[in-house]
């Protein structure tokens, strides 16, 4: 397999106005979505694809009122930079594995306090 880093690779531009980066968003989750079935395949990740394509609009919905042009635009540099690492499989299982963290572990929270954990045995 020959590696190749400029797969995926886009330039990247700035938005004329808020309708062009709107569209730019919607193509942006598009191409998460339909890239979802191959993320779970090529990590092996025994989470069903729905899981994924949820926590993907997740992660889409947490910046939905998000209307400076320049903050959108960073946004979408950094999903595609994302994007590009997770399609290269330059990223690790655990750096995939962080967005599903609670589904996972819920028990992975910190004590309340100092003296709770350290009566559970947790350092």
């Amino acid at each position: 397999m020959t590696i190749n880093p400029t797969y995926l690779a886009q330039r990247t531009r700035q938005s004329i106005n808020l309708a062009d980066a709107q569209a730019r968003v919607r193509m942006s989750y598009r191409e998460w979505l339909r890239a979802s079935p191959e993320i779970q395949t090529m990590y092996s990740l025994n989470i069903p694809v729905s899981v994924i394509r949820t926590k993907i609009r997740q992660q889409f919905e947490k910046h939905r009122y998000v209307s400076q042009l320049k903050v959108v635009d960073v946004l979408l540099y950094q999903s595609h930079a994302e994007f590009q690492e997770t399609l290269n499989y330059w990223k690790q299982l655990s750096h995939v594995m962080k967005y599903f963290r609670q589904e996972e572990e819920p028990a992975a929270r910190l004590p309340a306090n100092f003296i709770s954990g350290f009566l559970e045995g947790r350092n």
